[in-house]
């Protein structure tokens, strides 16, 4: 890819892919299984269908494994047959810990999604490269700008997009997207052909979903949210699902019903789900696989 700017890559055709003018996507998920390989939209980007998430409470409940049991949950989710994993920049200590669990496991066989906080007076580069370092990692196969929260985040995080478009020039990063919190955020979304990937909140309830305010206690407007994520998905655009078991507060049954409602009536392409023992990642992969039955 050649060296593009943000302006240079919304209009050029390399935005819109070659799915987003072929017509809609199917809403509904194919028959499968959680460790199906499926492409995120125009991204090309192929995952599993099934996450492995880094960020319960921030984080913390991963940390608390300390690395070695860490470790041993990466490696037992990568034997289970999970190759997709994802962290955030504000997940303390989760990229240096993910590097090291993942550490002489073969890079082509698992794909890494970071996220990057898009604050004033960093140098993108820099961060970049610093995230890399700590992950122990040549590229990412995505990168997403993180907490995207307000109505005007396509124009504030210009320079951070122009900055992801470089290194993805380079092959440091493979695709790119965003991940939003809220409605005025979540507005934006479709209709933005520099996302390939969007990364959402999704449950039935609507739990810890997206409403008028990014960050309310009460519960989001699951209509809306899934009326987007249709809307994008016809547009080309991967969609990953979060908040599948409404930040810790579902029992059994109900996350049972999230991921089923995540898959086949929003539709989504894969979700992210955070863990704490081999249990966790044997029930996730259970869910999914009967919401795919």
């Amino acid at each position: 890819m050649a060296n593009f700017t943000r302006r240079e890559f919304l209009q050029t055709g390399l935005a819109a892919g070659t799915l987003a003018v072929s017509g809609s996507l199917p809403l509904i998920a194919q028959r499968g299984s959680a460790t199906d390989m499926i492409t995120l939209g125009r991204s090309g980007v192929k995952v599993t269908r099934l996450a492995f998430g880094t960020g319960t409470v921030s984080g913390q409940v991963q940390r608390e494994l300390g690395q070695d049991g860490f470790t041993r949950l990466v490696r037992y989710a990568y034997d289970r047959g999970i190759r997709f994993f994802e962290t955030s920049e504000s997940y303390d200590e989760m990229h240096r810990m993910l590097g090291i669990a993942l550490k002489g496991i073969p890079r082509d066989s698992y794909q890494l999604m970071s996220k990057v906080t898009t604050r004033d007076g960093v140098n993108p580069q820099q961060k970049f490269d610093e995230l890399r370092r700590l992950a122990n990692t040549e590229y990412f196969d995505i990168m997403l700008l993180h907490w995207q929260h307000t109505a005007t985040w396509p124009a504030d995080t210009a320079r951070w997009q122009d900055a992801i478009l470089e290194i993805q020039s380079r092959k440091v990063v493979l695709s790119h997207g965003a991940s939003v919190h809220g409605l005025p955020a979540l507005r934006r979304v479709p209709g933005n052909n520099w996302l390939q990937v969007a990364m959402i909140r999704m449950n039935h309830t609507g739990k810890s979903m997206d409403a008028e305010d990014y960050a309310t206690q009460g519960p989001g407007k699951v209509a809306e949210v899934v009326t987007h994520v249709q809307e994008v998905r016809k547009q080309g655009m991967g969609v990953i699902s979060m908040k599948l078991a409404g930040e810790g507060s579902y029992d059994r049954e109900d996350r049972r019903k999230a991921m089923r409602f995540a898959l086949r009536n929003a539709g989504v392409d894969c979700v992210t789900v955070g863990y704490k023992s081999p249990a966790e990642v044997d029930e996730a992969i259970e869910n999914l696989n009967l919401a795919l039955a």
